[in-house]
């Protein structure tokens, strides 16, 4: 079953695609390309998830992933907050663990 999607149009002026057009940047490419970046900016500012941005890209998680990788953009963007949330829960879950285990 198809995903259903929800098309939109952009304008760019003449000139400036007849300049894309001859770097080999025709209607196809500069179409995939602008969902790649433009999903690649609602990730780096929280506005969708690692998952839906990448469904936004047409890529795979593992794709988007390198795909950020390449563009020099973190793929886990933790706040300080979040970080020691982080360190707490991996903290909590090692105490656990000595616990279960008898140490």
């Amino acid at each position: 079953m198809a995903t259903p999607t929800v098309t939109f149009e952009t304008t760019v002026p003449e000139d400036v695609y007849l300049s894309l057009q001859a770097q080999g940047l025709h209607r196809e490419v500069l179409a995939e390309q602008s969902l790649h970046l433009l999903a690649m900016r609602f990730y780096q500012d929280h506005v969708l998830s690692l998952g839906k941005a990448a469904k936004l890209a047409g890529m795979s998680l593992w794709e988007f992933t390198a795909f950020l990788s390449r563009n020099n953009v973190p793929v886990i963007d933790l706040d300080a907050d979040e970080l020691a949330a982080e360190f707490g829960a991996v903290d909590e879950l090692a105490a656990q663990l000595d616990v279960d285990a008898g140490v």
